[in-house]
């Protein structure tokens, strides 16, 4: 399969969630026009975005619900469960456990690390906080799929060194620094302050 773009792959993300409220609604068959008002943009983009990956539907009957959710599950990867591991036990970290939306989209958070004394030990939603010390032997026992780095900025690149070296492949960081990891190695960074002020430049220039 050819190199899919990022923008694509956030864009059948939200069809997906389109998709399952329409389900939810009781729809049965649902247009390329309707998924596109819902994600503001075109018909013919949500064509060519699903096209990468097959053919769907039929021309003037639309997607069937259903099988399109199913597809887009299986596309996306969330047919199977993830093992996550929230490194970092900072408000954002206690935020992050707190979330539901992990669970419900197959993200199953199985530990939370961090080398605070005073936090070692304590219980989050069901879970003890365990050191951070002997980072890679704790991602490998829990057997992590995902780390999500919560951890102040200048701890964030040794973190990231070791979370490397015990085989995970995926880390979602919050730390506001750029990563540098090995090419086979995702990584995602959610980068508030870029966010506030990609909301300020729009709210001066509306």
């Amino acid at each position: 399969m050819r190199k899919i773009a990022e923008s694509t792959v956030r864009r059948l993300s939200l069809y997906l969630r389109f998709l399952e409220d329409f389900g939810e609604q009781g729809a049965e068959t649902v247009s390329s026009e309707a998924l596109a008002a819902r994600g503001g943009t075109t018909s013919a983009q949500v064509r060519k975005d699903l096209s990468f990956f097959g053919s769907f539907g039929k021309r003037g009957l639309g997607y069937r619900v259903p099988e399109l959710t199913t597809r887009l599950r299986e596309i996306l990867g969330l047919a199977r469960r993830y093992r996550l591991v929230v490194v970092g036990a900072g408000k954002i970290g206690s935020a992050l456990v707190q979330f539901g939306g992990f669970r419900k989209r197959g993200f199953d958070i199985v530990g939370i690390l961090d080398r605070d004394p005073a936090k070692i030990g304590a219980r989050w939603n069901g879970l003890t906080i365990c050191d951070a010390a002997d980072l890679t032997g704790e991602l490998r026992r829990l057997e992590a799929d995902v780390v999500v780095l919560a951890t102040p900025a200048e701890a964030a690149q040794g973190v990231a060194d070791q979370v490397v070296a015990s085989g995970v492949r995926a880390i979602l960081n919050f730390a506001p620094v750029s990563l540098a990891v090995p090419e086979a190695v995702t990584v995602k960074t959610i980068n508030l302050a870029m966010e506030l002020e990609a909301l300020s430049y729009a709210l001066t220039h509306q």
